[in-house]
């Protein structure tokens, strides 16, 4: 059944950050990518019908291009484009879906009724999500699958190597990130709370206020301000992290190595790893705001 509330909660991420390459999702459905292209993970030409863009993440430990972009459109289906080694392209099946997530090497999609399908690597345990219930939101990390469930709970599996997996005691959240080794959770009251690997200060958000998004990128985490500033912390090798002149920004996104932001006026900004011109989106016009 499909309630108000997983309505109201419905996906509408368009814009994506991969560990290579970047995706926006256009305002009459197409589809727009730059930056590496090895694997045909910005082969998004052809898309229409779109509602929203998850790109998949490879963490800096793998010095590798392999990635795989995947779009939710109008109907409930989902294409997926790019490496496809563990079957995380395979969702040419799925029905009824109304949001996507995009992990190291596999997929994850949310279903209308609050269940949760995945597919790709399962090694760690990350796509056994088959008893998810009452789902609102999920997200993926490198090696963790995060579910956001109606009553502000969260569920996790996956590697806990880092102890990134310990949400038990989170409660009244109203969005989630995943980054490599570390999970971010918004509050409903503003605020944000991380747990899972802090070596670069990623889980150090205890004094953020006012936020009213969140993103992970593999060592980075992002907060989006109500008034449409950004905050990072973390891993700022890339520069990254350099967003403080940032404004009217209406959604963010953290790749490996890079962030993303799209402003009010559907242009689009970045900062980061730029080796493979996934931060060359300055022409990009007309990206959908999310919610429209």
């Amino acid at each position: 059944m499909q309630t108000e509330l997983k309505v109201k909660w419905r996906s509408k991420d368009t814009i994506a950050a991969g560990r290579r390459h970047t995706v926006g999702l256009k305002s009459d459905g197409t589809a727009t990518a730059v930056g590496d292209n090895k694997c045909g993970q910005c082969d998004v030409g052809g898309w229409r019908d779109m509602v929203a863009v998850a790109a998949g993440n490879v963490h800096m430990a793998t010095n590798t291009g392999n990635a795989h972009t995947i779009g939710l459109t109008s109907d409930g289906t989902v294409a997926a484009v790019g490496w496809n080694m563990h079957d995380q392209c395979d969702v040419n099946e799925w029905r009824n879906i109304v949001a996507v997530a995009a992990g190291w090497r596999r997929s994850v999609g949310l279903k209308s009724d609050g269940t949760v399908v995945a597919v790709g690597r399962n090694n760690e345990g990350q796509c056994n999500v088959s008893g998810w219930r009452d789902m609102v939101a999920v997200t993926a990390g490198d090696w963790h699958t995060v579910g956001l469930q109606s009553d502000g709970t969260v569920t996790i599996v996956g590697n806990n190597r880092y102890g990134q997996c310990n949400v038990s005691g989170w409660h009244d959240m109203v969005a989630v990130a995943a980054g490599y080794l570390h999970t971010v959770g918004l509050k409903s009251d503003g605020t944000v709370a991380a747990v899972g690997l802090n070596k670069h200060g990623q889980c150090d958000v205890s004094g953020w206020r006012d936020m009213v998004a969140v993103a992970a990128g593999s060592y980075h985490t992002l907060g989006l301000n109500s008034d449409g500033t950004v905050a990072a912390v973390g891993w700022n090798e890339y520069g990254q992290c350099n967003v403080s002149a940032w404004r009217d920004i209406v959604a963010v996104a953290a790749g490996c190595a890079h962030t993303v932001g799209l402003k009010s006026d559907g242009t689009v900004v970045a900062v980061g790893d730029n080796e493979y011109g996934q931060c060359d989106v300055s022409g990009w016009r007309g990206i959908q705001l999310p919610g429209n």
